[in-house]
């Protein structure tokens, strides 16, 4: 696996504090949607931990488990373990939202299409109000 060459790599000790400064940034506005959806589905039961909880480790799975199923099983399965992978990663995934916030599988579904609206949203707002957008984790 190479590493694209659009990534920004750090050469210095502060590039590497910058970039993990922006990273941390970059998972504090993320997991606002996240908190409000969990808010809406939970009732008001949910707190900015959890979101932020769901929101690093369910990355965190989704990378470990799509690349782990890549990896041990691409050679196997060809490009299927793609599709294997990816399917299982978005469960793993899920796996961490309905734990992080404590709710059903249909919950925790709920709670990730609310949030990507509302990423979606506040994208939009950003580029509007700042001339900055988030990073697209969206197809369109």
């Amino acid at each position: 696996m190479t590493i694209p060459s659009s990534l920004p790599i750090p050469k210095t000790l502060t590039d590497a504090i910058i970039v993990a400064v922006a990273l941390v940034i970059l998972w504090i506005i993320v997991s606002i949607p996240v908190y409000f959806a969990g808010k809406l589905v939970k009732g008001g039961k949910a707190s900015f931990g959890d979101a932020m909880v769901a929101t690093l480790g369910g990355g965190i799975v989704y990378f470990l488990v799509f690349y782990g199923v890549d990896i041990f099983l691409g050679a196997l399965l060809g490009p299927v373990a793609l599709v294997f992978g990816f399917i299982l990663a978005l469960v793993a995934w899920l796996a961490i939202y309905k734990a992080s916030f404590n709710t059903s599988w249909v919950g925790a579904l709920g709670i990730v299409v609310l949030a990507w609206l509302l990423l979606i949203i506040l994208d939009a707002v950003l580029a509007l109000i700042f001339r900055v957008t988030l990073p697209k984790f969206y197809p369109f």
